[in-house]
């Protein structure tokens, strides 16, 4: 059988059956530091599809670097069909200042698909849309909530898109959310190309989670496995279907004061239960928090002190008659699956 070609990306060729880190530059800082771009490429001896996966897109998000991390540790990689392109960091300039955002306050998520002689944030976007998106036939981008809220582990995909609901559903989060495209956003820039993303969303900014990594980590090695890139051994299967999502919405404070949460994520609630109770800093006002609609908490606020109009309670609205019951097997096959050794985390 002939050789596969080298995979070639930023002038650097990448053998088939190797791989390597790949530095693609970016800008320069004030004081003379090179800023990269820097693709991990696993370039497996047989042909097969291209996907990439990507992380701190926004640079607080960084539970996606740790599933980045895993997933370039993972044993599968070992025999990849086709290439596998990791990005852990995209925005550096956020991930280092602990900033959602780039130095000029620009939402890179926001900037795509940028152009070469644009902001900072822009040729940001423009190299990561030409160097990796172009090259690829499919994408995971990893995401968590902002920072002082939280995410239960979900997968947004774009509607009417058979083919990335199928790989979202292989993916094996409790819920899919089909969730309409953002304009300047990564995942409306790949589209235009004909490139579908799954966007993963759990856990906190700044913040590890430990489910939200393992899920993420196992779901890229489902999809993997869905696209015949890697074999099925040691990848475990979803224990439940996830459950479907489109609508959702935030509930906000109606007053300023202290909130007493009683509802968190993954909680399925119905409309009038109570979610919590804002009080003034005396004890002498309480005012309840009720559901104005029936769905699962799928994210939540982690700050006790409130204004009113804040969101607290982000609830998505589901088709199945008993969603609760599949997200108890999702969590417990969650629990079930087996830990990472503590070399594999720190």
């Amino acid at each position: 059988m002939a050789r596969r070609a080298d995979f070639v990306i930023g002038g650097v060729s990448v053998a088939a059956g190797t791989r390597q880190t790949v530095d693609l530059p970016v800008s320069v800082l004030s004081d003379h530091t090179q800023v990269n771009l820097s693709v991990h490429v696993v370039h497996g001896r047989r042909p097969g599809p291209t996907l990439f996966v990507s992380a701190a897109v926004h640079g607080d998000e960084v539970i996606g670097v740790e599933i980045a991390r895993r997933l370039l540790r993972s044993p599968q990689l070992s025999t990849v069909s086709g290439t596998l392109m990791v990005v852990p960091i995209v925005n550096t300039f956020g991930f280092l200042n602990h900033s959602r955002y780039m130095p000029d306050r620009r939402d890179l998520n926001r900037s795509f698909p940028g152009g070469e002689k644009g902001s900072l944030a822009a040729r940001l976007a423009n190299l990561f849309i030409t160097e990796v998106v172009h090259r690829s036939d499919l994408g995971i981008d990893l995401h968590s909530a902002a920072i002082h809220r939280t995410n239960m582990p979900q997968i947004r995909i774009s509607p009417a898109h058979e083919g990335s609901l199928a790989y979202a559903e292989a993916f094996g989060a409790p819920v899919v959310i089909i969730a309409k495209l953002r304009d300047g956003s990564l995942r409306a820039a790949a589209k235009a190309r004909g490139i579908d993303i799954l966007l993963y969303e759990a856990g906190e900014g700044l913040r590890f989670n430990e489910q939200s990594a393992r899920v993420g980590v196992a779901g890229i090695l489902r999809v993997m496995k869905e696209m015949g890139m890697i074999r099925s051994r040691g990848v475990t299967k979803p224990r439940a279907q996830p459950v479907r999502v489109y609508n959702s919405g935030w509930q906000r404070a109606p007053v300023g004061g202290l909130l007493r949460v009683f509802k968190g994520t993954s909680e399925y609630v119905t409309e009038g239960d109570l979610l919590g109770v804002i009080s003034d800093p005396f004890g002498i006002v309480e005012i309840p928090v009720l559901a104005e609609m029936s769905g699962i908490i799928i994210g939540r606020t982690n700050l006790p002190v409130v204004n009113e109009g804040d969101a607290l309670f982000h609830i998505a609205e589901t088709l199945s008659h008993k969603p609760e019951a599949t997200i108890d097997r999702l969590a417990t096959q969650l629990e079930a699956d087996p830990l990472f050794d503590e070399d594999e985390i720190i």
